[in-house]
C-alpha cells in the first residue's frame, strides 16, 4: 500500500508540473492583455528619461498617468502632463530603434510597464490653458499669465531663470502652453514658437495627469498642482480674458433693456 501511495504522489506531482508549464503562457498572455488595458484606459506607467522636469521629476523615476481624469474635469494649469508629440516635437532623448522583432517586442512591453521610455512621449508642466496670454517676463523676471506674475520657485529648478528669452503668446482654443520645471535645459514649447500653433501642443494629444512618483520607493510622493497656480488674480484674469465679450456685451445690455422698459411704461 505504501508502494502504491509513493507512486501515485509521484505521478500527481509530475501532472502538477506538467499543469503548471501548460498554464503559464496563458498566465502570461492573460497578464498583458490586462496590462494593456489598464494601461490603454486607466493609469500608466512612463519612465522619465530626461532632466527637463528637474528637481520635480529625475531621470529614471517613474511616475503613474491618470488617464481618466480629464473625463471628469478639464486641463488644469500647473497639472504634470503627458502627451503625446507623434509626427510633432524632436525627442529630448533619442531612443534607438530596436534591430530585431524581439528586442521591439521586449520594449513594447517595457514601455507598457513604464521601464523604457516612448518614443515620443513628453512630460511637461502646463502653464496656459485656452485663452490665456503666457508671457516672459515682467520687471521681476518672472513668467505672467493673463497678466497675473507666477512664483513658480517652488518647483523651478535651482538657480534657473523662469525663461533665457523672452515670448509673449495668446493660447489658441483647444491648445495648452507647457514648460519644463529644468527650463535651461528643457525643450518645450518655447523652443517650439515657429510651429503650428507658435509652440502650444493640441490638447487631444494629452495621454493624462502625472499624479505620483512610485519608483524608487524613496522617492515615493505625490505631484500636486502649486500653489502659485491657485491664485484667485490669476482665475479672476483667466475669466475676464476668456470670457470678455461676453461680460461686456451683457453689462452694454442691461442699460438698454431699462431705457426700453421706461419708454413703454411712459406710454402706458
Amino acid at each position: 500500500m505504501v508502494a502504491e501511495d509513493v507512486e501515485q504522489s509521484a505521478k500527481s506531482d509530475k501532472k502538477k508540473k506538467r499543469s503548471f508549464w501548460l498554464e503559464f503562457p496563458l498566465l502570461v498572455v492573460v497578464s498583458l492583455l490586462l496590462a494593456l488595458l489598464i494601461k490603454s484606459f486607466v493609469v500608466q506607467a512612463f519612465y522619465i528619461p530626461s532632466e527637463s522636469m528637474e528637481n520635480t521629476l529625475l531621470v529614471n523615476d517613474r511616475v503613474l498617468v491618470n488617464k481618466l481624469v480629464y473625463y471628469t474635469r478639464d486641463i488644469e494649469r500647473g497639472d504634470v502632463v503627458v502627451f503625446s508629440g507623434v509626427d510633432s516635437w524632436k525627442g529630448e532623448v533619442e531612443i534607438p530603434e530596436p534591430s530585431n522583432p524581439v528586442a521591439a517586442a521586449l520594449q513594447w512591453v517595457g514601455t507598457v510597464f513604464g521601464v523604457v521610455p516612448g518614443e515620443k512621449d513628453y512630460i511637461k508642466r502646463v502653464i496656459g490653458v485656452p485663452g490665456d496670454v503666457v508671457k516672459c517676463c515682467d520687471v521681476k523676471k518672472r513668467v505672467t499669465v493673463n497678466g497675473v506674475p507666477l512664483e513658480e520657485k517652488d518647483y523651478l529648478y535651482p538657480d534657473d531663470d523662469p525663461s533665457d528669452e523672452p515670448f509673449e503668446i495668446k493660447v489658441p482654443e483647444g491648445r495648452l502652453w507647457v514648460m519644463g520645471d529644468h527650463r535651461s535645459v528643457s525643450y518645450d514649447s518655447r523652443k517650439h514658437q515657429g510651429d503650428p500653433g507658435g509652440g502650444t501642443i493640441p490638447a487631444e494629444q494629452v495621454i493624462g495627469r502625472a499624479f505620483v512618483i512610485v519608483w524608487p520607493f524613496s522617492r515615493a510622493t505625490t505631484i500636486p498642482i502649486p500653489e502659485t497656480f491657485s491664485q484667485p488674480a490669476l482665475e479672476a484674469a483667466g475669466v475676464i480674458g476668456t470670457q470678455a465679450p461676453l461680460l461686456l456685451g451683457f453689462t452694454g445690455a442691461v442699460p438698454l433693456v431699462l431705457w426700453r422698459r421706461r419708454r413703454l411704461l411712459k406710454r402706458l
